[in-house]
């Protein structure tokens, strides 16, 4: 139960911070950030955006969550699972951020959603019960 709720806050506090700092992004009014010249400038802006701040905090807490998931959950359960953050950072970017998003993203962000499901149908398995079930065969005590 602590590793589904851990993955669903991992999963919110991602879509949200990725969000947030797409949206503070596109706010800044620079035309192009890779000349030199504008450098300072581009990050004045950047420093000064609230969804900016608000989003890197998010995506901090979100790394923070994330790391805690796998020191007691398996990486390849962990990693397809979360991905579903990236079918709602499609969705949400569609509707909240008026992004377009062509049928062939779509298409892929189903493909996503199947492959979370499936994986989340298998469970999680802990570090622990396959070092014991190695050490109980070669009959050596636990």
């Amino acid at each position: 139960m602590k590793t589904v709720m851990v993955l669903v806050l991992v999963v919110l506090f991602q879509t949200a911070g990725n969000l947030l700092v797409s949206r503070g992004m596109k706010q800044l009014a620079v035309t192009s950030p890779w000349e030199t010249t504008h450098w300072f400038s581009f990050s004045l802006q950047m420093a000064a955006n609230p969804s900016v701040w608000l989003g890197t905090l998010l995506l901090i807490i979100f790394f923070v969550l994330y790391a805690a998931l796998l020191s007691w959950a398996d990486l390849s359960f962990v990693l397809p699972a979360s991905s579903f953050g990236y079918v709602l950072n499609v969705a949400l970017a569609h509707y909240l951020l008026l992004e377009p998003v062509s049928m062939s993203r779509w298409f892929g962000t189903m493909l996503i959603s199947i492959g979370v499901v499936v994986v989340s149908m298998t469970g999680t398995q802990s570090a622990e019960a396959g070092q014991e079930e190695t050490v109980s065969q070669r009959g050596l005590p636990g």
